[in-house]
């Protein structure tokens, strides 16, 4: 059963209802599964009173929310979830799970390390630390971009959680959880495009340090081999560090490969590629919808038909089948769909973002639309 509390104060550590009083009238404040509810009536409509009230509850450790009820108002104080004892176990657990995956994965896919010699020595997959560290420095750079802000602008925000997978890069990316309203537009751009930002430095890096390096041998029996294998194309990007390093991204000898690090590279623009896209949650949706406000709705809807267009347009005019990139934008298409209908954050604030952030934002998206090209992925010879 909840637990009547004297008005004057929520006490045991829980946001003092001070502050409130010149917004809100306080006719009781009440406990509720460790939330703090006080109702009364709202002086300043609600986006006014979410505002004015956030960098208080927030500083207490509590995230604060505002319910309309029959007879006025309540505001609702929720403790920020800090995980067991503080230490991030899921986390942890996830990110140690994708080290093992794409262990595995850059020894047996890209350095070519026969699965016997796994399974009888398991320390022959650290000779795959480079493609692990490549694609996973690359992954945590941008989630940590969007962490740094989160933290920056008092927005509570976990710790990345990266997706252990299989083949062809050992994850599927990682995520973090931001927690809460937006307190502003402003807010919800730089907390959107820090990630992008920062992973695209990494990408950068990453492939230039990927293309220095000496290329891999092929075993004989796979360069000789007509059995199916997976082509990575050549995004702009990629190709324009190439140029500017004068260094070869193919080689003409079956033999030799560019270095798995390059990889790494590969998957950062592929990833930046996809989180740009402005629709729903990703960083293109709350990006926008920080530069455009509402209207951000009208190009989210684009998307999707945008997508199955790039998909048609491959099978129908190209010829090309599902497992040469027909597949890929088509379940984008569906994925684009879906999330659609639950958009980015909600900010309290509608104030425009100004000049430099919206140049800072078409900058962003003017880099990674150089991470595109029709066909990334195609599987040869199937």
């Amino acid at each position: 059963m909840p637990e009547h509390e004297d008005a004057a104060a929520a006490g045991d550590g829980a946001p003092r209802p001070e502050p409130l009083r010149t917004f809100f009238r306080i006719d009781e404040v009440r406990r509720e599964d460790g939330r703090v509810r006080y109702r009364g009536e709202s002086y300043v409509p609600e986006r006014t009173l979410l505002r004015k009230l956030t960098p208080h509850f927030r500083e207490a450790g509590y995230e604060v929310d505002v319910e309309v009820v029959d007879d006025g108002h309540v505001v609702v104080a929720t403790p920020f979830d800090r995980g067991r004892d503080g230490i991030p176990w899921v986390n942890l657990a996830m990110f140690a799970a994708t080290v093992l995956s794409t262990l595995f994965v850059g020894a047996y896919g890209w350095y070519y390390v026969p699965l016997a010699e796994i399974q009888s020595n398991p320390l022959s997959l650290l000779q795959a630390w480079p493609f692990t560290a490549a694609v996973l420095g690359v992954l945590m750079t941008h989630e940590l971009g969007h962490y740094a802000a989160g933290r920056y602008h008092g927005v509570p925000v976990s710790l990345p959680y990266v997706i252990p997978f299989i083949f062809p890069f050992g994850t599927l990316g990682a995520v973090i959880r931001i927690r809460g309203r937006m307190p502003s537009r402003k807010v919800l751009f730089d907390i959107g495009a820090a990630g992008p930002i920062a992973g695209l430095v990494a990408t950068v890096v990453v492939t230039a340090i990927g293309l220095s390096l000496d290329p891999i041998q092929v075993p004989a029996e796979l360069a000789s081999s007509s059995s199916s294998v997976i082509r990575f194309n050549n995004p702009p990007l990629l190709d324009l560090i190439a140029g500017v390093l004068g260094q070869p991204t193919s080689y003409g000898d079956p033999r030799l490969t560019a270095h798995p690090v390059v990889i790494g590279g590969w998957v950062g623009m592929f990833f930046t590629l996809l989180n740009l896209l402005p629709v729903g949650q990703l960083d293109g949706g709350h990006m926008v919808r920080a530069m455009l406000g509402p209207r951000q709705e009208t190009v989210a809807a684009l998307v999707p038909g945008a997508l199955f267009g790039i998909a048609a347009y491959l099978h129908f005019w190209r010829g090309l089948g599902l497992n040469e990139s027909v597949g890929l934008w088509a379940f984008w298409g569906v994925f684009a769909t879906v999330i659609a209908f639950n958009g980015p954050a909600d900010p309290t604030d509608e104030e425009g973002v100004g000049l430099p952030r919206l140049a800072v934002g078409l900058a962003t998206f003017a880099v990674g639309a150089l991470c595109f090209l029709l066909v990334p992925i195609q599987v040869v010879g199937a």
